[in-house]
């Protein structure tokens, strides 16, 4: 069983389990010790002690007998008992038959009732448990849930949940209503999103929360990554039903057709450079997301024209010619990864509801965003220089891993006043000669086992090498980045000073494409980077990085316009529409 507390009837059904196990256990012992020789001696020796005139004279017939047996077994006469199964076996092979797994401890259990979109939005972040009309009760029934997420899209045509809530579909209807009686009575709060037009009977099922949306940008699928490799026109107009016209304007241009509900809507944002979306229609907030995550600009497509605004025919052809640039790219993703990521949603959407007391928290959908700052300041003011860029940092770390030598120094303690989790490692015996003088590492302190030492006291799934000088940007650049991508490790690419001389500029190297210059693309997989965020478990294995690619690990390199200094301008520039450009 997981954490939450059992509900009644399942504490009835294994107490009964319980029982019949212990009965047949005895029942076994007690069938064993009839049929045992020594009882049966005892008894012959019992009769002829009470008898001893025939008795006696049948006792010595009566032992060779019990004797001649004792050395054959008899299947036959033997009571057939059968296996002890416990009420946790049963729950197995349960979740075994429906096809589902245990949950772990750094995701919630969520049994879903959503549409096809959003359940693969959400799977990278929630533990799911999808629910289908024919098996709700037996899967309610073998799993304990955190959490019910239904979203209106199910009840689409060619769901397992089509029409649910209409009047049409009695059957669905009933299924889902049993599941949210279940889940009231174990205390599992329910959310619907409400993310399309969907009957209005499944808003009065009594959901804890309805949420007018969907769950977000799924940045694992609409990213950056590998942009510049898309193939596709420089852009593209964005239906919102395969039914919609399009314009007649855009048909001249060359500009290429996507539905919003396509599975290649991510590719043909990424391979564009401008994406026309219609206004004031349901999805366009969303589109808009979507667009700006795969580093795409949005110019809004008005029912009505508007006076003196830039016509299509003018603005397409102007914004198409010029790509967007690193920085803008950068700071599109960045305000999606903040505002409108699906974790961060989906954090919003658990925030104030009613859990069990036991359930770990409603912040674990962000969990996979926790950062250690793995730092060796040598100096007060590099002490003094690390805490303020953490505190002023746009992504807050969790924690603050340095050697114990410098956990003494007025910067680190300045981080302990705020509430920062400090945390220090030794790296040889406390306060000896070798251990205060640093001995043993490198002159720039980059040794991989000293940074591995470090990683040891780290408990976030990231670590973030601190280089003596970070932007407030920049932190948040990188976890977004291995967000989308997936990454192991991501960094600044290495100069590629063994590239041949003739393959110089021409972005490729002596294995060709897989060798290309990946000095000014951004978010591109390479083969070496100079690591900034890396993965804790791979850090503490304390191999240099020159080997991470060649024993699997996946290395993202953002390329040199993200900079590792101070990035020009304070404050991201507001999206606002600016005429048709949005």
């Amino acid at each position: 069983m997981k954490r939450r507390e059992q509900s009644q009837t399942e504490q009835l059904r294994q107490a009964l389990a319980e029982r019949e196990a212990q009965l047949q256990e005895a029942q076994g012992r007690l069938a064993a010790l009839e049929g045992s020789t020594s009882l049966q001696v005892g008894r012959a020796l019992t009769a002829a002690a009470k008898r001893p005139g025939r008795s006696l004279v049948r006792l010595p017939r009566d032992l060779y007998r019990l004797w001649r047996r004792s050395g054959s077994t008899s299947h036959v006469g033997r009571r057939r008992v059968e296996p002890i199964r416990s009420f946790d076996t049963d729950r197995q092979e349960a979740r075994l038959l429906t096809g589902l797994g245990g949950g772990t401890a750094d995701r919630l259990v969520a049994a879903t009732v959503v549409g096809s979109a959003i359940q693969t939005a959400i799977d990278p972040y929630l533990c799911s448990v999808p629910l289908r009309p024919h098996d709700a009760q037996i899967v309610m029934d073998a799993v304990d849930v955190d959490l019910l997420l239904v979203s209106a899209s199910a009840a689409f045509p060619g769901s397992p949940w089509a029409h649910v809530g209409d009047p049409a579909a009695v059957d669905r209807t009933r299924a889902l209503h049993w599941v949210m009686e279940s889940a009231a009575s174990r205390g599992v709060p329910t959310v619907l999103l409400d993310d399309a037009p969907a009957p209005p009977s499944l808003r009065r099922l009594g959901f804890d929360r309805v949420h007018k949306g969907d769950a977000g940008v799924p940045l694992h699928l609409f990213n950056p990554v590998a942009a510049e490799l898309a193939i596709g026109p420089e852009a593209v107009y964005v239906r919102t039903g395969s039914e919609a016209g399009v314009p007649d304007v855009l048909l001249e241009l060359g500009v290429g057709v996507v539905d919003a509900d396509s599975p290649g809507l991510a590719d043909a944002l990424r391979a564009a450079n401008v994406a026309v979306i219609p206004e004031a229609t349901p999805g366009e907030t969303a589109l808009r997301r979507r667009a700006w995550a795969c580093g795409t600009r949005v110019v809004a497509h008005p029912a009505v024209s508007v006076a003196g605004g830039e016509d299509l025919a003018v603005s397409v052809p102007r914004l198409r010619a010029l790509g967007p640039t690193p920085r803008e790219v950068r700071t599109m993703l960045r305000q999606v990864f903040l505002d409108d990521a699906t974790p961060v949603r989906l954090a919003d959407l658990l925030d104030g509801l009613d859990f069990a007391l036991d359930t770990p928290g409603t912040e674990l959908p962000l969990s996979g965003r926790a950062v250690a700052v793995l730092a060796d300041p040598a100096t007060p003011d590099d002490a003094a220089r690390l805490a303020e860029e953490v505190l002023e940092s746009r992504l807050r770390p969790a924690e603050v891993v340095v050697p114990a030598t410098a956990a003494r120094l007025p910067g680190i303690q300045h981080l302990r006043s705020e509430g920062v989790t400090v945390r220090s490692v030794h790296f040889g015996a406390p306060d000896t000669p070798a251990e205060l003088t640093r001995q043993g590492a490198d002159a720039d302190g980059s040794a991989p086992q000293r940074w591995a030492a470090l990683a040891d006291r780290a408990t976030t799934p990231w670590t973030f090498l601190w280089n003596g000088h970070t932007d407030r940007h920049r932190l948040v650049d990188l976890v977004c980045a291995a967000e989308c991508s997936g990454a192991d490790a991501v960094g600044l690419p290495n100069p590629s000073a063994d590239v041949p001389e003739q393959a110089q500029g021409t972005g490729t190297g002596e294995r060709g494409f897989f060798d290309r210059d990946t000095g000014v693309p951004q978010y591109v997989f390479v083969t070496d980077i100079a690591p900034e965020l890396v993965r804790t478990d791979l850090l503490r294995r304390g191999r240099h990085p020159r080997e991470w690619n060649r024993r699997g690990a996946r290395l993202l390199a953002l390329g040199p316009d993200h900079g590792t200094g101070i990035d020009n301008g304070s404050e991201d520039p507001a999206h606002a529409s600016t005429g048709v450009f949005g």
